[in-house]
């Protein structure tokens, strides 16, 4: 073939060397963008590298950055977060912060946190989400989206949540000072499943943090800057993105880049 073609061997495979690299970063372009756009551009490169470590492709984040860059792509980033607080009513009694000088949770069921935000509506008024989060597993347990933001919200997603995890007596519940964490039904279903109450001190801005950082990226990931058709439509596309995605398939660097649910399943077995 070489003295055919009147070349050398090295030059040969100097050749064929080249060509099987051009042909391997072709694959690594292949499956980056597949990556990429199978997460809706909510994947930026240290998930993605995490991603392709799980097909045993090793690959650097610089690289998944070039390749990204290349294609004029970039991953959805959340505005800068900023914590909100809502002021409880005037003579409401405000619970005590029990999550201060506390040991993170090392397994689930022990705190929840919950919070509601607004949904954009097409027809330029508001839908409301409430959820409560797991702190340990960042699990979304339990969430409910209504045309309103009455306490009815706040009781019917925890119930939802408590059917459905079975937490055990002194879980503890924390929310910041709003009305619907404070109304007397609720704090009554609060003590009827044996759950403590916890509430974020008044003017501080980041005792509630994480849930209000879920919504941030929700709101970035899911929404952007559309806005939902329908009540319906709001809750079909939370339905999808908490359940279908974020519970189940997202990474989360928090938790070592797994899934709430496959963090659960390994802290279970690990039992």
């Amino acid at each position: 073939m070489c003295k055919a073609l009147s070349v050398s061997k090295s030059a040969y495979y100097n050749y064929k060397s080249k060509q099987q690299r051009e042909e391997e970063h072709r694959e690594l372009e292949r499956l980056v963008l597949g990556v990429f756009r199978f997460h809706k551009r909510r994947y930026g490169t240290r998930r993605i590298v995490d991603e392709l470590g799980d097909l045993d492709i090793k690959v650097g984040r610089r690289k998944v950055s070039s390749i990204l860059s290349k294609y004029g792509l970039q991953a959805i980033q959340p505005k800068s977060f900023v914590p909100k607080t809502t002021q409880s009513p005037s003579g409401m009694l405000r619970s005590p912060n029990l999550l201060l000088d506390r040991p993170f949770p090392q397994d689930i069921n022990m705190v929840w946190v919950g919070d509601i935000t607004y949904l954009p509506m097409a027809s330029k008024c508001w839908s409301y989400l409430a959820s409560w989060l797991d702190l340990c597993s960042r699990h979304i347990v339990a969430w409910e989206v209504s045309d309103h933001m009455r306490e009815d919200i706040v009781i019917d997603s925890f119930k939802k949540g408590v059917l459905k995890r079975r937490p055990g007596s002194n879980l503890i519940v924390h929310s910041d000072g709003g009305g619907q964490y404070g109304s007397k039904s609720f704090r009554r279903l609060l003590a009827n499943t044996k759950s403590q109450q916890s509430m974020t001190r008044r003017d501080n801005h980041y005792d509630n943090a994480y849930a209000e950082s879920l919504f941030s990226r929700l709101k970035a990931e899911l929404i952007g800057t559309g806005r939902f058709s329908s009540l319906e439509d709001a809750r079909k596309e939370c339905f999808d993105y908490i359940e279908g995605y974020y519970n189940t398939i997202r990474k989360h660097s928090s938790l070592g880049y797994k899934s709430p649910l496959q963090f659960e399943r390994e802290l279970k077995r690990s039992k």
